[in-house]
């Protein structure tokens, strides 16, 4: 659905000369002299042909008039409103009235203008239309501020071409080398036929003349194929008359096909403009079979040719004839970037096609291979009505456009005389397809005259290449429904089956009444819930109730258009340029309330209805779409999160993208505006794994986004994730679907300001938005690409957009400088040092092998003792410990356990791969099924591991009801569980472990270290010039990289190490105090860290300079600050950035001082019971401040200093007090022990410190204090919690002591380090 081209494109396309005004969206405008048209007139009543040759422009009498975009012959126009009513007429009697009406009105037609000079005037007076539709023009749409120009376009061109022209030839643009045997065969097939004696001799001659002379026919067919098999064809093409006339219906039905192994043949009997739903498919056969998987040498071209004239006997029937040949490719491997066609192109191509069809191809290509989507152009013939679209596109990303291209264009009327298919070794397809008009009859005078439809068509493709196959593509070939309601009911329809809430109120109702803390009530309610969502909408109910009302998917298409289109042209944009979007100007726009009531009298069922129901939801829900854009690869829509049912997602997100393409579907969930996570792309083995993908789709990415939250607590950004799951039919569409997904997301970000190629679009969000993306599973190789692609595209944040990216891009990759495991090493590493294990000794036990990311680096820097492996090849097993040597040799080369030498293997080891079956392991047991046995060998009894590290695997791999299989008389057959991999355990299950005894830390706190190194890698991007950025971050074309992007890594690698230690020793602290479960504490220290940046970042704390210099002067890297100084950074870094880090930091600071500092449970008041508070952003854990910096501000607060013998030193080693049980504190609230009030009283000497803060600024100072009692009391439930906050602040603020870490312990400034707690007998610290 694309507005009409204005005079200049900026990538350098051809456009109209000037803007100018078009009736059917290409034909001018009329109305003599430039007067406005009469918008009452009817349609004409004459239904004779135009005549070609009565027409001749002023400017050059006798020539064709035409623009670089148009051809125009001498037609009349129409005004669309009365064209419309036209247009769904269902029969020819009642179209035949409807123009005997408009006869006795003697309504006269309105002429085109014969000059480029016309124009049309804007109306005087412009009263609302009677259905009360506003449309939105350009002007009046809700507008982003500072959104930022795309000004280069890169993915897809634009109907016409720079150097359009009439095209001078009449023929097909190919030329078959003449087959000089021809004639010696046509004898020999004549013989064969006459010896067959099923057709009687006097008909042999006649019958072969019409086979080779009258079909349209080239040479080479004839050359190609033998004598037996053209007499074979001609003898069906003679039953089938036959058959026509035993019949008695008279109708002649030729259906003949022929498949070899390099080439084929259909031949079909085809009425003009008619889609056959029920016939032979033979388009869609060759989709499938041929044009969709072309790749290199197995890539196919097509020929299609239409009879001439009709069949004997036959009035509409014509022949239709396929033939399919396998490419030859004198130079099958020239890389993606070679244009030349004599290197690329097919040796029968470059054979028959002449100099303007190479000519074209040629220009066309050149575009094609830089960009994502389409290239669309469009040539008229000279003295013809014909006309020739030309698509290019890159193989495999549009599968079944073939067939979808007839069902189009015979949509508007047209009709296709010629059709070609070329392949080109690059990866390159071109389609040429000669559409022509319909012969003229009262029936095709509903259709618009090609003149007008080719522009639609042109513009429909674009829509047509991201779903090239809807789910309700029968109705869109048999005309019930246009192709732009076809795909809008498509998408909601993946929307209702992701959200239509399954559960209802009688779930709600279940969960308040059953107990959370009783393990069989929440296993119940957890398989209530599963079994709900799986069973009761399903898919294929959704589709079957969709399919039974297109008249409210009609109207409910209305509200969404309306709402939605913008009128490129302003005021003049009275004709609309879309056949469904012109309904607008006939059939009235319903309002939410009235479609509510349609929908409630047409269903038949309350199923029905909640259906129907969702598609109101999914139009209220749309903040801006892609769906109007002219050229997109994939629809992109901003969805408003606040339909979620609570119950389901308690956590409410802040921003939702859904896109949709044929090859995939995805989402983009952040619970921040400023938001970082991963992109991650979901493959399914079979049609059954698909189908549960499916179903979880939506969950599995809220779940890993509101984790990727909660461990963003130690940066600036929230948490989000993208998660793309492939379609069952195109799992090795890893790529594409990723660029498709990139690109579409980038259009609802950037403003476009291409006319013709992103036209506005209506944003209700209002807002500016910028997504911080990085890798994940099956994505680690194509950041680079999404980097490129935002520069091409011209968007100012394209070094920031993707973080994992080449060191050549500035980036630091996580598996080179193994980030991510950094972080859950430190977890590991703390677990042995607290029960002084050695190392060595420990068995382990690890699912994602050494061909992954974390996988790698973890058997790299690990020196345990392996027993078991789990990959996605199999399951290694070794229970005298699996060959050290040999595995550091796989996790160097990446490949996973299925290249491992099982000669290193002991008697009692042993590997089962996914796809073998009835393997006798050396116990005796036989596995029946690999992949089986390999997804549940983590859950198998009688192992014997200490160590468990999920470094991969799917979601939820143990969940509630599993977790028992780990648990053997009361106790976990895992004592220590680091889970490395996001979600792989539920959290019930978690809770359930660790009442079993095993010490487990969560995804949430292990795995961290990726989202550290990404926000630091942006950081820089964003705070250095594009010069400064080339010079330090990017690695030269030598492969040397820049002192400063090495020291840079090395300061990211000791921040990632830090912060893990801290929260490490914070969990480990606290759970040793209270019994907390540590994923509980987890969890809960996230949230308070999360609720204090909030709060802090409502005072007045950014305005005081004193104190924003100081606390981010301890939370940005010190390279940087020395590189480029603080006020730069300011300046360059989006300020929601530099403020969040602002408030993380300073919360971080305030809840860990306080956990180090106090033994009492109630020092961990902040973060009890915080599980119903807001999901959690993050915060910079702060580096030590050089001595330079504590020197300069020591003397502005000499006064406040720590208190020498803090709580915290006497805290590592307190146990709970005898006769408590562990969490019995947990559950005490109020419990004020001793040493509690020792530490919550305030002391004599800090009190006068507190109050000289509050002489420097008592407004601010109290407001901080205010914020913190506000957490606490929160939190625990209680007016306000008197918390010695303040002075902890003041001294974090005033340079008197920050937190360090030794050895993994937390220690203030200015105390003494505690002698051997890293194991080792370190030295005691320095005061600061």
């Amino acid at each position: 659905m694309v507005p009409d081209l204005p005079a200049v494109r900026e990538d350098g396309g051809g456009g109209i000369d000037r803007p100018r005004k078009f009736l059917h969206d290409g034909i001018p405008n009329g109305g003599t002299n430039g007067a406005p048209p009469n918008t009452e007139a009817k349609l004409q009543p004459d239904f004779s042909p135009p005549k070609l040759t009565s027409y001749a422009p002023p400017a050059e009498k006798g020539a064709l008039y035409r623009t670089r975009q148009t051809f125009w012959p001498p037609l009349k126009a129409v005004p669309l409103a009365s064209y419309y009513k036209l247009h769904r007429v269902p029969s020819l009697d009642s179209l035949t009235a409807t123009v005997m009406a408009e006869e006795q009105n003697d309504v006269q037609a309105i002429e085109l203008p014969h000059s480029e000079a016309s124009h049309v005037e804007e109306p005087q007076d412009r009263s609302p239309p009677p259905n009360g539709v506003h449309n939105k023009i350009l002007e009046n749409i809700v507008r982003t501020p500072g959104r930022q120009p795309s000004p280069q376009p890169t993915h897809l061109s634009v109907p016409g071409s720079s150097q359009h022209r009439v095209l001078p030839d009449q023929g097909s643009g190919y030329v078959a080398p003449k087959f000089d045997g021809k004639d010696q065969q046509m004898d020999q097939v004549m013989d064969q036929i006459e010896e067959k004696g099923f057709i009687p001799p006097e008909f042999v001659e006649s019958e072969t003349n019409w086979f080779y002379n009258e079909l349209g026919i080239d040479d080479m067919y004839f050359q190609t194929e033998s004598v037996s098999a053209i007499v074979n064809h001609i003898l069906s093409l003679y039953a089938g008359k036959v058959a026509a006339f035993a019949r008695g219906d008279g109708r002649l039905e030729i259906r003949l096909d022929k498949e070899a192994a390099d080439h084929a043949v259909y031949i079909d009997t085809s009425r003009p403009g008619i889609s056959v739903v029920d016939g032979p498919r033979y388009e869609q056969r060759i989709d499938e079979k041929y044009i969709n998987g072309s790749v290199g040498d197995r890539s196919y071209r097509v020929e299609s040719f239409r009879s001439a004239s009709p069949l004997p006997g036959e009035k509409e029937q014509q022949l239709r004839c396929y033939f399919v040949y396998k490419c030859q490719f004198a130079y099958p491997n020239p890389g993606l970037e070679e244009t030349n066609l004599d290197i690329i192109g097919d040796k029968r191509f470059l054979q028959k096609a002449t100099l303007n069809t190479r000519d074209i191809y040629q220009g066309v290509m050149n575009h094609a291979v830089n960009r994502t989507g389409p290239v669309i152009e469009m040539f008229e013939m000279k003295g013809s009505r014909e006309k020739r679209l030309v698509i290019a596109y890159r193989q495999g990303s549009a599968m079944g456009l073939f067939s979808a291209l007839s069902d189009l264009y015979h949509y508007y009327g047209a009709t296709s005389s010629r059709k070609y298919v070329e392949q080109f070794s690059n990866g390159i397809t071109i389609m040429s397809i000669y559409l022509r008009p319909l012969a003229q009859t009262p029936e095709s005078m509903k259709h618009p005259p090609i003149e007008a439809s080719i522009h639609q068509i042109m513009k429909e493709v674009s829509l047509l290449y991201c779903i090239p196959q809807n789910k309700f593509q029968g109705h869109f070939a048999s005309g019930r429904l246009s192709l732009q309601e076809t795909i809008y009911a498509h998408c909601v329809w993946v929307f209702v089956g992701h959200f239509l809430n399954r559960l209802g109120s009688e779930y709600k109702s279940l969960a308040s009444i059953l107990d959370p803390n009783n393990s069989a009530h929440v296993e119940m309610l957890s398989k209530i819930k599963r079994r709900l969502r799986t069973e009761t909408f399903t898919s294929d109910y959704i589709l079957e109730i969709i399919n039974k009302y297109p008249e409210l998917v009609r109207a409910l298409y209305l509200a969404f258009a309306n709402t939605h289109y913008v009128q490129t042209r302003g005021e003049q944009d009275d004709f609309l340029p879309t056949l469904s979007y012109l309904r607008l100007k006939v059939d009235p726009v319903l309002n939410d309330s009235q479609l509510k009531d349609k929908i409630s009298k047409a269903v038949v069922n309350e199923h029905d209805e909640m259906v129907m129901t969702a598609f109101r939801v999914f139009n209220s829900a749309v903040l801006k779409t892609n769906f109007y854009t002219p050229t997109k690869v994939a629809l992109s829509f901003r969805l408003k999160p606040s339909f979620l049912p609570e119950v389901e997602y308690p956590q409410p997100l802040y921003g939702m993208f859904l896109v949709i393409s044929s090859e995939f579907r995805g989402f983009h969930l952040r619970f921040r505006d400023i938001a970082r996570g991963g992109i991650r792309i979901v493959k399914s083995r079979n049609k059954e794994a698909y189908s549960i993908n499916a179903r979880s789709l939506f969950d599995e990415n809220y779940n890993l986004a509101n984790t990727q939250q909660r461990k963003n607590k130690d940066i600036p950004e929230g948490g989000s994730k993208g998660v793309i799951l492939l379609d069952v039919h195109h799992q090795d569409k890893v790529r594409v679907a990723f660029e498709k997904y990139i690109d579409s997301i980038m259009d609802l970000l950037l403003k476009p300001v291409s006319p013709g190629i992103k036209d506005p679009i209506v944003d209700l969000h209002g807002q500016e938005e910028i997504l911080f993306m990085g890798p994940d599973e099956n994505t680690a190789d194509l950041v680079n690409w999404a980097t490129e692609h935002a520069r091409k595209r011209g968007a100012s944040w394209w070094k920031s957009f993707f973080t994992g990216k080449s060191p050549r891009l500035g980036g630091i990759p996580h598996d080179a400088y193994g980030m991510t495991t950094l972080s859950v090493r430190e977890y590991i590493l703390g677990i042995y040092r607290k029960l002084n294990l050695d190392e060595t000794t420990v068995r382990k036990l690890q699912t994602g092998g050494p061909d992954g990311d974390l996988g790698s680096n973890e058997i790299l820097l690990g020196r345990e003792k392996y027993t078991a492996i789990v990959d996605g090849a199999g399951v290694l097993v070794d229970p005298q410990g699996l060959d050290r040597t040999e595995l550091l040799r796989l996790a160097k080369k990446r490949v996973m356990i299925s290249e491992y030498d099982t000669s290193k293997l002991s008697t009692d080891g042993y590997r089962v791969l996914v796809d073998e079956t009835n393997v006798s392991l050396p116990s005796g047991e036989v596995v029946d099924n690999g992949m089986v046995f390999r997804n549940t060998f983590h859950l198998r009894g009688g192992q014997h591991f200490d160590t468990f590290v999920p470094c991969g695997g799917r979601p939820e791999s143990i969940d509630l009801t599993t977790v028992h299989k780990l648990i053997v008389g009361g106790k976990s057959t895992f004592p220590y569980i680091v889970e490395g991999a996001n979600l792989f355990i539920t959290q019930d299950a978690k809770l359930r472990l660790e009442k079993a005894g095993c010490i487990l830390y969560k995804d949430a706190s292990a795995n961290k270290g990726g989202v550290t190194s990404s926000s630091l890698e942006v950081l820089a991007s964003l705070s250095f010039d594009d010069t400064g950025f080339a010079e330090n971050m990017c690695i030269r074309a030598d492969g040397t990289a820049p002192a400063f992007y090495d020291a840079y890594v090395r300061e990211v690698q000791e921040t990632i190490k830090r912060n893990a230690a801290l929260e490490f020793e914070a969990i480990w602290r606290e759970h040793q105090h209270t019994g907390i479960p540590r994923s509980t504490l987890s969890d809960t220290l996230s949230i308070a860290i999360t609720k204090l940046d909030e709060e802090l970042q409502k005072t007045e704390l950014w305005n005081n300079l004193t104190l924003r210099t100081s606390v981010l002067e301890d939370a940005l890297p010190k390279l940087l600050l020395e590189k480029i100084g603080l006020e730069l950074i300011v300046q360059r870094v989006r300020c929601p950035i530099v403020h969040g880090g602002l408030g993380e930091m300073t919360g971080k600071q305030l809840l860990m001082r306080a956990i180090a500092s106090r033994p009492s449970p109630s020092t961990m008041a902040v973060t009890r019971g915080a599980n119903n508070i807001t999901a959690p952003r993050a915060a910079y854990v702060p580096t030590s401040a050089p001595a330079s910096r504590q020197t300069a501000t020591k003397p502005k607060t000499k006064k406040i200093t720590t208190a020498k013998k803090p709580a915290a030193t006497k805290a590592n080693t307190s146990k709970p007090r005898a006769g408590r049980k562990p969490g019995a504190a947990a559950k005490d609230k109020t419990a004020t022990g001793r040493v509690a009030k020792k530490a919550m009283a305030p002391k004599k000497a800090a009190a006068p410190k507190a109050k000289t803060v509050n002489k420097r600024d008592p407004s601010l100072m109290d407001k901080v204090q205010g914020v913190a009692e506000k957490i606490v009391g929160a939190i625990e439930g209680k007016p306000g919690k008197k918390v010695r906050f303040l002075p902890l602040l003041c001294t974090h603020l005033h340079g008197g002591g920050s937190a360090k870490v030794h050895g993994g312990h937390v220690q203030a400034a200015g105390t003494k380090k505690i002698k051997g707690t890293d194991g080792k007998g370190a030295t005691r610290a320095k005061r600061g």
